[in-house]
């Protein structure tokens, strides 16, 4: 909503003795008395808040209403006297991004380089002030002498702020990352393992039933042995058959098949709930003719349907074990990756947190090959773990960010360390489009960044930058059309650092 001008009335009071907030536009008297309580113009002379009040505009805004928005040429200061002024990102959803608040001058400063708007303005409450066009900044530098160290002091003061605001937003983002593989990481192996465990039970259940069937069929010691003789033959078969067989629909088709029909000429009814569990190990119809041979027509349906659900039940016993496994060594990463526990600074392996990282980030690495070419001397070194592992990080998804923008088949990510004279050398390497060399050496300055709005801050690569100084380490990147590689340098001595 636009501003709005009304008659002219006196300046209300609260009951509390406070002014009220009144209709508009003020005398310029009036409007001098509120400008006394703004903040920063307490040390303004009496004739410089009189220039203020008579070369301002007064501007009204209704709650909720737009004050400015994105890409919108920003020319005017604002002292804004009743009322907030929130800014939002809206691509990063409807949380305020930064906040105008009342008695306090906001937009355009004298000496801003701020060319358009990066966000919505919405007022909050009824929001008046005046508006001062950058056309007469200069006039105003000259009549009120105090605007000029106020502006300077507010701008630093928003600098730090919007950095901290960005900062905080990127290590949010980073969070949200983070969030989103671990859930992913560990809805698989959970899934599985409630599955498995819910089928177990049943599995069980069936498996009782048939060995009580099994066990009142009154068989002679001799069938028993023989049937105890089997069972400890064919025990070493009953590992998954061969991979690439298993991987091939065809030649699993064909096992069951195989299977099915030996079952159907030995009079097996339904032999579609034994066949697939039997065809996954590497038991062969010959195999079968020994159970056969060992046991009478009544007894063999019942002696395959317990083996078959005490064979169930040991791979889902397996599924379990191997779910809770990687479930385990997901949250040992986890520690690993945040150094939990642990003093801030560690002897570090630095192919450790290599690899550390590389699980935090599973969930993208579903299509990419990864070649690690860790020398065999790779030196420990000296670092702040947790903070070493956000550099593998920022890095490590850099590399899959740029792998992302083209269909080269496969994407391959390397990685690399060794020894380098008194540092430790760790490269990432990816087979992307590459860097334009145009930007190749703005790439580590703080918001910069070629994803589009809402994708990403630019504070990922210059957080890894800070990083490594911080290590009194050096990084650095080479680029060309299908080859990116990062360069981090850390001393393996503190002490003999750059």
């Amino acid at each position: 909503m636009g501003s709005a001008e009304v008659e002219l009335y006196p300046e209300m009071i609260n009951a509390d003795g406070h002014p009220a907030q009144a209709p508009l536009p003020l005398a310029i008297d009036q409007v001098i008395a509120r400008l006394i309580h703004v903040r920063g113009l307490e040390e303004i002379s009496a004739s410089g808040l009189r220039w203020l009040a008579k070369n301002g505009t007064q501007r009204f805004y209704d709650d909720g209403g737009l004050v400015f928005s994105t890409g919108q040429p920003a020319r005017s200061m604002f002292i804004l006297i009743d009322g907030d002024i929130h800014v939002r990102r809206l691509p990063s959803g409807p949380v305020s991004y930064f906040v105008g608040r009342a008695a306090q001058l906001t937009g355009k400063l004298p000496f801003s380089r701020m060319k358009t708007f990066g966000g919505e303005g919405f007022a909050v409450g009824k929001v008046w002030g005046l508006e001062f066009d950058q056309d007469i900044f200069p006039e105003m530098l000259q009549a009120v002498p105090g605007i000029a160290q106020l502006s300077v002091s507010i701008l630093l003061d928003r600098v730090r702020e919007v950095t901290r605001i960005e900062q905080q937003s990127e290590k949010l983002n980073a969070l949200g990352k983070l969030a989103a593989n671990l859930s992913h990481e560990l809805n698989n192996p959970a899934s599985a393992a409630r599955s498995a465990a819910n089928n177990l039970w049943t599995e069980l259940r069936t498996y009782g039933d048939t060995k009580y069937r099994l066990g009142a069929m009154h068989f002679t010691p001799e069938a028993k042995q023989k049937y105890w003789e089997w069972t400890q033959t064919v025990r070493p078969l009953l590992g998954a058959n061969d991979k690439a067989l298993l991987s091939d629909p065809v030649v699993q088709t064909d096992r069951e098949d195989a299977i099915a029909a030996w079952m159907r000429n030995h009079g097996i009814e339904e032999p579609w709930r034994f066949a697939p569990t039997l065809a996954e190990t590497q038991i062969e119809a010959p195999h079968l003719d020994g159970l056969a041979e060992s046991l009478s027509a009544e007894a063999l349906p019942v002696a395959l349907a317990s083996f078959s659900a005490a064979l169930k039940a040991e791979r889902m016993t397996d599924t379990i074990i191997d779910a809770t496994r990687r479930i385990f060594d997901l949250i040992s990463a986890i520690k690993d990756y945040s150094y939990m526990d642990q003093a801030p600074i560690q002897e570090i392996d630095v192919t450790q947190t290599l690899d550390t990282t590389l699980a935090m980030l599973g969930s993208r690495l579903g299509a990419v090959e990864v070649i690690r070419e860790y020398a065999p001397d790779t030196p420990v070194i000296s670092a702040y773990g947790s903070e070493l592992n956000q550099v593998w990080t920022a890095l490590i998804e850099n590399a899959l960010d740029s792998m992302d923008q083209c269909e080269r088949d496969p994407s391959v990510l390397r990685l690399r360390t060794s020894a380098n004279g008194p540092n430790v050398l760790v490269e990432v390497w990816d087979n992307g489009p590459g860097i334009d060399p145009a930007i190749l050496s703005r790439i580590f300055e703080p918001f910069f960044t070629t994803k589009p709005v809402g994708a990403g801050l630019g504070l990922g690569l210059d957080a890894a930058s800070r990083i490594v100084t911080k290590h009194r380490g050096v990084i650095s990147v080479e680029s060309k059309p299908g080859e990116t590689c990062f360069q981090v340098r850390l001393p393996i001595e503190q002490t003999g650092a750059y």
